[in-house]
Parts: structure tokens; C-alpha cells; sequence
């Protein structure tokens, strides 16, 4: 007699979706390995507690420093310092936040911020799971390292702080062994997280994968310590698990318009029923029920209409958080290729985000500040930004100079 399933894991694989379960005792097996990209395409998951892993395309991770250490501050602190990159989550879809502790000191404390994108329809299974979490949290790491694996065919690597999550990003790359390019993105999200105060010093890299022939060079090149090529470990089931807990908004409307359906086919049949008993007896209560019936109908769907008309305000807020071309890492790229080589320009400090820029630095030469003011400017990958670039001061050190750019406000015609 086989042993009953107590729990089901819905984890994204490197090409699909997978499903482990757990038995009373042991840890989680695989049960089945699929090739479908959409949750709502898995068949016969199997009976239990089922929990979904959301893939790490699916959310955006926002680590940060806050200067206190009482935990009922920290999701007050966490959505202000969201709204100032310009994430504002849809409060209609449910609960799309969370917030956990990386690391604690007196009155200072490292948080990493989780903010979920709405599943849109098809993205979650048919059957409801009673419990939400993302994938990095649930492959565990050692000590302060950076791991590595592919989701639905694309590397995505996260940062650990002895052994806590830290910060975590999905990639464009499908390549068959990580290249210069992801090892350049790893090291632009170090270099981000120091800025923020997050000094991370990664002392070995695992890339997690079953693929034979994964040739790790290019990270060893580019960090400088051990990297190492393994099978991704068997999931383990976050503790304590997250508080996501989306709303399927979609499938609320279809249930909706299929009642509206049915209430009006209903009514249809009822008026087809009258109207044979006796057109003329019952001609004018036909009208009248039907019209009265429409107006209630009509009201009824008004506030579907306003809350849809809302969540779609809102979700346009979010284009900021899902292209990467607005992520701080990428501007700041950019600004970088800027500096004139060999010159001796270095930023003191960088407050970027996706519609503004603060630029500080120095230069030992006035030339080089001023081919950097002018590379700015010119920049096609910075056209979008206004700068405003006063003239450098002299300093004991050189030259120094603040820069500052804007993203202009479209105004609509009425």
C-alpha cells in the first residue's frame, strides 16, 4: 500500500514546470517533469497541501538597508522605499508583497523586499494552492555566495548572505554555460547592493544544472573563486512560507460573465415562455420586466467595470519594475560607458532610478569632466533623460561636479 502525498511543490524547472511531493516522512521527491511553461497547463497534480513556487521572472527583488530593528516598521519602510523606485503593487490582486530579514545590528537592519507581479491569466494551476512562495527561497545556500540555475530556459542567479537570500534576478540569457555577459550582470547587482549598503563578497559560485559540458570559465575569470558545476538540490519548503497570496482576478470575471450568461439565458427562456401563453395578454409586463431587468443587470457589472478601468491604471504603473531598461543596474551601466577611459573620473555616489538620476564625482582633469557631460548628453541609451549639468567646481583633488537628469512628464490632451 503506497503512501498517502502530504504535500505537492510546484517548482519552475529549466524547461517547464515541475511537481515534487512528500510523504510523512523523508523529503521531496520528483514526481513529474513537464515541458509546460503555464501553470494552468499541468494535469493530474496530485492530492495534498499544494504550495506554488512563483519563477523568478514573476516578482521583483528590492534589498535594502533600514535604519531601525523593529519588525512592524519594516512593510511601512519597505513600500515607501518601493514607491521611490516606482513600484506600487496592484492592491486589488491580493497580497503581492512580503518582506524578510537578511541580516540584524542594533537600530540597522538588511531586508530584502519581495513585489509580485499579478499572475495573468493561465499563470496559475486550476487547482488553487493554499500556499505561495518564490524559487530561490526554497534552494537554500551556504554561507556568502552566489548561486545559479535556468528557469524555463534562462539563467537566473541569486546572492546569498551566510545563507540568506539577499537579492535575486531573472536574465535574457539562454546560452548553454554562463558567458561574460551573465558573469558582467552578477557583478553590476554586487556592485548595486554595495551601493545600497550591502557589501557582498562571494567566497564560491554554484551553478546548478544537469546539462553535461557546462563550462564555468567565464565566472572564474570574473570573480576569482571557486566555481563549481552541480545538480540543482532536491527543493525544500520555505520556513516560515511567505505571506503571497494573489487573487485570481481573471478567472473572478469569467465565473461573472458566465453567471451574467446564464441570468440572461434564463431570462430569455422565461420571456420566450410568456410570450407563448399570450403575446397581447402579456406584451407590455414583457417589456417592462426585460428592461428593468437589464438595468439591474447593468448596475450590477458597473463596479466590474470601475475596478477593471483601475487595476489596468495600475498595472500600467508597473512597466517601471518589468522592463529592464528601466532597472538602476542598466542605467548605471550606461552612465559607465560614458566615463572617458584612462581618465580618472570616478562617481562619488549614484541615486538612480527609473525616472530620475543624481550624479556626484570627480576628475583630476577638467577635460575628462567635460567629455563626460558631453558623452552624457549625446548618449542614445540616456536619450530618454533631461540633464541638467552645471558648471564643475574646482576642489584640492581636481574638478568636481553634480549632475542630475529627469525623465520628462507626457502631458495628454484632454
Amino acid at each position: 500500500m503506497s503512501k498517502s502525498t502530504d504535500q505537492v511543490l510546484l517548482v519552475p524547472g529549466e524547461t517547464g514546470w515541475e511537481i515534487w511531493t512528500h510523504q510523512s516522512e523523508g523529503g521531496f521527491t520528483l514526481h513529474a517533469e513537464t515541458e509546460a511553461s503555464a501553470a494552468s497547463e499541468l494535469e493530474s497534480i496530485p492530492g495534498g497541501e499544494l504550495t506554488m513556487l512563483f519563477p523568478v521572472r514573476s516578482f521583483t527583488a528590492v534589498p535594502m538597508r533600514v535604519a531601525s530593528d523593529d519588525d512592524s516598521l519594516f512593510p511601512d519602510l519597505a513600500t515607501l522605499h518601493a514607491e521611490r523606485l516606482g513600484l506600487r503593487p496592484d492592491p486589488m490582486a491580493g497580497q503581492l508583497t512580503d518582506v524578510f530579514v537578511v541580516a540584524r545590528e542594533e537600530e540597522n537592519t538588511a531586508l530584502l523586499s519581495l513585489f509580485l507581479r499579478a499572475p495573468a491569466d493561465g499563470e496559475l494551476p486550476k487547482r488553487g494552492p493554499k500556499g505561495f512562495d518564490v524559487s530561490p527561497r526554497a534552494f537554500p545556500a551556504q554561507g556568502d555566495c552566489v548561486t545559479l540555475w535556468k528557469e524555463f530556459g534562462r539563467w537566473v542567479f541569486a546572492t546569498h548572505h551566510q545563507g540568506k537570500l539577499v537579492y535575486c534576478q531573472a536574465t535574457a540569457d539562454d546560452s548553454r554555460s554562463p558567458g561574460d555577459a551573465l558573469a558582467r550582470e552578477i557583478r553590476f547587482a554586487i556592485v548595486q547592493l554595495s551601493m545600497q549598503g550591502l557589501e557582498l563578497s562571494p567566497s564560491r559560485i554554484w551553478v546548478w544544472s544537469s546539462a553535461e559540458g557546462i563550462d564555468p570559465a567565464a565566472l572564474v575569470t570574473a570573480f576569482r573563486v571557486p566555481v563549481e558545476v552541480k545538480p540543482k538540490p532536491f527543493p525544500v519548503l520555505p520556513a516560515p512560507l511567505s505571506k503571497l497570496l494573489p487573487a485570481d482576478v481573471r478567472a473572478a470575471r469569467r465565473a461573472a460573465r458566465k453567471k451574467r450568461n446564464i441570468v440572461l439565458g434564463a431570462a430569455a427562456l422565461v420571456a420566450l415562455y410568456l410570450g407563448g401563453i399570450g403575446w397581447f395578454a402579456f406584451g407590455i409586463w414583457q417589456k417592462t420586466n426585460r428592461a428593468e431587468k437589464l438595468t439591474n443587470q447593468a448596475d450590477a457589472l458597473a463596479p466590474d467595470r470601475s475596478a477593471y478601468e483601475e487595476h489596468q491604471i495600475r498595472w500600467d504603473e508597473l512597466s517601471h519594475a518589468i522592463d529592464i531598461t528601466h532597472s538602476p543596474v542598466d542605467i548605471l551601466f550606461r552612465i559607465s560607458k560614458c566615463i572617458p577611459p584612462n581618465s580618472g573620473l570616478r562617481l562619488r555616489n549614484a541615486d538612480i532610478s527609473a525616472t530620475s538620476i543624481k550624479l556626484v564625482g570627480e576628475a583630476p582633469q577638467l577635460q575628462a569632466v567635460n567629455s563626460f557631460s558631453l558623452n552624457l548628453s549625446k548618449s542614445n541609451e540616456l536619450a530618454n533623460f533631461v540633464w541638467q549639468i552645471p558648471e564643475p567646481q574646482q576642489s584640492k583633488r581636481g574638478w568636481e561636479f553634480v549632475y542630475s537628469a529627469e525623465v520628462p512628464v507626457v502631458q495628454t490632451q484632454p
